[in-house]
């Protein structure tokens, strides 16, 4: 059973950058898909960025350009860099992860079996 923790959340002010964290454990493989997800107030849950374990990512295409997707191997985390931040980026950041093999983790074919608790992102314009 994965078990996943975000933390990085906080709030800050438009044109800022935060980094989001997802450490994993309870696997001893990097699970094969790991991605962040958000919840935006008044919309449903999207993809964010997905990476897999060997190194294929995929981004929501209105994100690209201003967050990237990384990990740090050793340390079993998983990263959102997140720049030029927007009020519209406010919401509840998930990390999840799938154990399947998928090439590239699509964020709507991929079942993410295992979520975190997700951490809170306030953007103030």
């Amino acid at each position: 059973q994965v078990q996943l923790l975000e933390s990085g959340g906080a709030s800050v002010q438009s044109g800022g950058s935060l980094r989001l964290s997802c450490a994993f454990s309870g696997v001893t493989d990097r699970p094969y898909c790991m991605g962040w997800f958000r919840q935006v107030p008044g919309k449903a849950r999207e993809g964010v960025a997905t990476l897999g374990r060997y190194g294929h990512s995929t981004y929501a295409e209105s994100l690209k350009g201003r967050f990237t997707i990384s990990e740090d191997a050793a340390k079993k985390t998983l990263y959102l860099q997140m720049n030029h931040l927007k009020a519209e980026d406010t919401g509840v950041y998930y990390c999840a992860s799938d154990l399947s093999a998928w090439d590239p983790c699509s964020q709507e074919r991929v079942p993410w079996a295992s979520w975190g608790q997700g951490t809170q992102v306030t953007v103030s314009s």
